[in-house]
């Protein structure tokens, strides 16, 4: 399995964002040194493209996989990959406050600890519907880890599109969100743009 182990701090400088979208408190002091060079076109869509990968921990196959399928689906492309993007479980499992950064409901999906609608789901790129009840499996529900992590995440704003009842460890997706209940700083024209060249 491939695994990004670049530095979180200095891929966020790199790509002008800011750490707190991952769920990462933390700033770099340091300065990003580009003598004022002029981003091409091209430049600009790539960047924006890896921001979104980078944001969701998606690879590349998998990310051109979701364009395709976006690409097929009704209405407008660069808003229905930004909406299987946000609708990934690892994803859900973020916005729900049940993990502090996305790397992290990562690897609680794939432990394991995760059911969708009763059942065991260790899949973090599994899609989930609007009406899905996503919860932590009854036998960890007593973890000592996730106690911490809804200390840690209980001001995070969940999301409208997901109901959260965080005594129980428990949320239902309302409905999918749509591109204005996103608040990823990724502007997905420009990914459009790039993959239909």
């Amino acid at each position: 399995m491939a695994v990004n182990k670049v530095p979180v701090l200095k891929r966020c400088r790199s790509l002008g964002l800011d750490p707190i979208y991952l769920g990462i408190d933390k700033k770099s002091n340091r300065e990003l040194k580009r003598a004022n060079k002029k981003i091409s076109e091209y430049g600009l869509q790539l960047r924006e493209k890896q921001k979104a990968k980078f944001i969701y921990g998606v690879l590349e196959k998998p990310f051109h996989n979701y364009y395709e399928k976006a690409d097929q689906m009704k209405g407008m492309t660069g808003e229905n990959l930004m909406t299987m993007l946000e609708s990934r479980l690892d994803n859900v499992i973020f916005r729900m406050g049940l993990a502090r950064t996305r790397r992290e409901s990562r690897q609680i999906v794939g432990h394991k600890f995760v059911t969708v609608n009763g059942k065991s789901v260790n899949i973090p790129s599994y899609l989930v519907k609007a009406g899905d009840v996503i919860e932590i499996r009854e036998k960890s529900k007593g973890l000592q880890r996730f106690k911490d992590i809804v200390e840690v995440t209980g001001g995070r704003l969940v999301p409208e599109w997901i109901d959260m009842d965080a005594e129980n460890l428990k949320g239902v997706v309302k409905e999918l969100p749509s591109r204005d209940q996103i608040d990823v700083p990724v502007d997905e024209m420009l990914i459009v743009e790039l993959y239909s060249k």
